[in-house]
């Protein structure tokens, strides 16, 4: 019986042993074959001083986005740097090591270069080695750092320190056409630039890259081996996007609305410039913007497509067109009672006019209750009175027809702009009753967008026409230039004959030149134009608001051969008491981008104006001698910022061939060995931007406007070590 059991229990022990051996050498050949250890998981080959395949990934570029002239950059990638750790004991480089050692005094210079905490950072390094880990990284703060950041690290000298390359998205002009241009940022999961809003994102497709991949070989330490590295896959940039957006126009539209906004105490402020006859947008925004590169978003609205409101006055032009268009207009001296517009309705009569005030239905009122008395339906328009909108529709204009013309104008449904991410607003057609047909006439109770508004005077501005706008130029391949998308003129219907744009331009220019034109405010000396003004009152629940109004233009020119309009808005408390200075600072430089000239007036003081703006073309200067500079720009009444003491031109800006114009500011670099800091006060950001360009001395931006302050006197020696910071206001 013992002997059995004794048997039985060598058998067993027989059985658990072979079966160990057998696990131990289908370990060892497991591990022979793959380099795997079975059990562990671990690479046995960089272990034991082998060596391991690696794969880095060769990030391509996002495409870059420019404005029309294909040379100024809107947005593009830029490089910048993740810092790592090395924590791994292992690591060396030959007899050094080459991992974080002194933790502490590492945590403790990095601090403040990273702007962290140090011990937020001395955590980071002693969780890793705890956990085991080959090297840490130290979050947000420790990304997309500038070359500056990169190289005070490298100075250190720190054991373990290492740097791996990246991107970010970067917009040179900070603040400039935000809500259509939009921005692309880092995108964790898919480890590249990726479009989050407006063009960037509505063309990610085209403008994303295609990543490659190199392969090398590293030892057990992680080094890589010299001469292990081949390439397995090329990286392809992404696709390059030109839009119709002109760099000067935008920027000086942006200034204007930032001054709107800020001395009008407005809430909101929109504009669109663009090309009457090719519909290209030459500047777009909406205010309140921020820029690019912070996204301190506050209202991500595209406010000229995403914003409908009531706007006013700027619709009678469509009323009058609709009128005139079906053969309803009165005879030229036909007149009719302005002030106040009493009446009433009845299923009989309709709409009627009343002598006295009617139960039940409100006045209508001319603006700030004035009454011209007995005047012409011409006169009505040049003076903005709602009694003369109110004429026409009630004995002249069918309110029927009136809407379906309005139709025809791309009214109450989207303009379709290539480019947009966001849904267009296509406002509210608001014609239930009898007071909001009248109203619609004169521009309250319907809401449109001054995207439908800009593409609507296309036809009043070019013979009947009607110009769908465009912001993408083409897109091309930025290795081989091949346009993969070319933008172009659509006409998109003709809602009025030729002879009826005609009739309203010369309304528009009445407008403007009369004495007691509504449009006085938007005249220029140097330019003869046309404009249609309008006063909104903002809805406010089932009321209007008492205290805040929506007041715009939309002005062309020139009055002869309308070449370019601009259609500018704000909401603000103030009420014909605004200036227009901005509006045709903004639109003057539109002017000056499409080579529109001034016109003569028989006014001395206008003369002298217009003779005093003017246009000149850039000399060949580089490689020339300052004499010869001197010689060439004699007559040409610019600023020439000199840059440099030497005694040869090497470098201009704007590049000889560009238009440039009376006072704008001239750079001229020479090949002498010294620069000192010229007075940038009252400059713009583009001149501080252009001598930062020709001199490569980078500079601190802040602020939007006109340099009003500079960290380094006038007169300095400066070079690209020196800390130079300017504010804008």
């Amino acid at each position: 019986m013992n002997t059995k059991r004794s048997n039985r229990t060598i058998t067993y022990l027989i059985l658990v042993i072979s079966l160990i051996g057998a696990l131990v050498i289908a370990n060892v050949l497991f591990t022979m074959v793959t380099g795997i250890h079975l059990h562990s998981g671990r690479n046995i080959k960089t272990a034991w001083g082998g060596s391991e395949t690696s794969v880095n990934v060769v990030t391509a570029s996002r495409g870059v986005i420019y404005d029309r002239s294909g040379k100024e950059v809107i947005a593009q990638d830029v490089e910048t740097y993740k810092i790592v750790a090395i924590i791994d004991k292992r690591r060396k480089d030959g007899d050094k090591p080459a991992y974080v050692k002194d933790q502490k005094k590492t945590a403790k210079e990095l601090a403040p270069i990273l702007g962290m905490d140090e011990d937020e950072i001395l955590n980071k390094l002693k969780t890793g080695v705890k956990n085991g880990s080959y090297q840490v990284e130290f979050g947000t703060k420790g990304k997309n750092l500038s070359i500056e950041q990169k190289e005070q690290v490298e100075a250190l000298e720190l054991p373990g320190i290492e740097f791996e390359k990246s991107a970010k998205r970067y917009y040179p002009n900070g603040k400039f056409a935000s809500s259509l241009i939009g921005f692309a940022s880092y995108d964790e999961k898919k480890k590249q630039l990726v479009g989050r809003m407006g063009l960037e994102r509505f063309l990610n497709k085209e403008l994303t890259g295609t990543d490659g991949k190199v392969k090398y070989r590293k030892d057990a330490a992680g080094n890589k081996l010299a001469g292990s590295e081949y390439v397995e896959k090329n990286a392809v940039n992404g696709a390059n996007v030109t839009l119709t957006i002109d760099k000067n126009v935008q920027l000086a539209l942006e200034n204007a609305l930032q001054k709107t906004m800020s001395e009008f105490d407005s809430a909101n402020a929109w504009s669109i410039i663009m090309e009457v006859e090719t519909g290209k947008i030459l500047a777009y925004s909406g205010y309140p913007s921020f820029d690019l590169n912070e996204l301190d978003i506050k209202d991500y609205r595209d406010l000229p497509s995403q914003y409908a409101y009531e706007p006013g006055s700027v619709m009678k032009a469509f009323t009058y067109a609709a009128a005139i268009d079906s053969g309803v207009y009165p005879a030229e001296d036909a007149t009719f009672r302005s002030g106040t517009f009493n009446w009433g309705y009845s299923d009989e009569e309709g709409i009627y006019r009343s002598p006295t005030p009617v139960a039940g239905f409100s006045p209508i009122k001319d603006a700030l209750d004035k009454d011209h008395g007995m005047v012409t339906y011409d006169k009505g328009f040049i003076l903005s009175l709602n009694t003369g909108i109110c004429e026409l529709l009630t004995y002249h204009l069918k309110p029927e027809v009136f809407m379906d013309y309005l139709g025809k104008f791309g009214f109450f449904k989207p303009v379709g702009l290539y480019g947009l991410s966001g849904k267009e607003d296509v406002g509210l057609k608001n014609f239930t009753y009898p007071s909001d047909k009248l109203s619609t006439g004169f521009g309250q109770a319907s809401s449109v967008t001054a995207l439908q508004m800009v593409q609507a005077y296309t036809a009043i501005l070019n013979d009947g026409k009607m110009v769908k706008p465009y912001v993408i130029n083409k897109i091309e391949d930025s290795y081989t230039n091949e346009t993969l998308y070319k933008g172009k003129t659509e006409v998109v219907g003709q809602p009025i004959k030729a002879s009826t744009a005609h009739k309203i331009v010369d309304l528009m220019h009445h407008v403007v030149n009369d004495p007691d034109g509504s449009g006085q405010r938007y005249k220029m000396d140097d330019v003869d134009i046309i404009a249609k003004t309008g006063t909104g009152q903002i809805a406010k629940g089932a009321s209007y608001s008492a205290s805040t109004y929506i007041n715009s233009v939309m002005a062309a020119a020139p009055y002869d051969n309308p070449k370019v309009l601009m259609y500018y808005a704000f909401e603000s408390p103030q009420f014909l008491t605004y200036t227009g200075d901005y509006f045709k600072q903004a639109f003057r430089e539109a002017l000056i981008a499409e080579n529109i000239t001034g016109t003569s007036t028989s006014n001395e003081d206008s003369k002298k104006q217009n003779s005093a703006w003017k246009k000149f073309e850039m000399p060949s200067l580089v490689n020339h001698s300052l004499a010869y500079t001197e010689n060439k720009m004699k007559n040409m009444n610019v600023n020439k910022v000199m840059i440099g003491d030497g005694n040869s031109v090497i470098k201009q800006y704007p590049a000889a061939g560009s238009s440039v114009v009376t006072s704008q500011n001239i750079f001229i670099l020479t090949d002498g060995n010294n620069i000192t800091m010229p007075n940038m006060l009252g400059w713009s950001r583009k001149d501080v931007a252009s001598f930062w360009d020709i001199t490569g001395i980078p500079i601190t931006i802040s602020g939007y406007g006109s340099v009003s302050e500079q960290s380094v006197a006038a007169g300095s020696v400066i070079d690209k070590a020196t800390s130079i910071e300017v504010k804008l206001k």
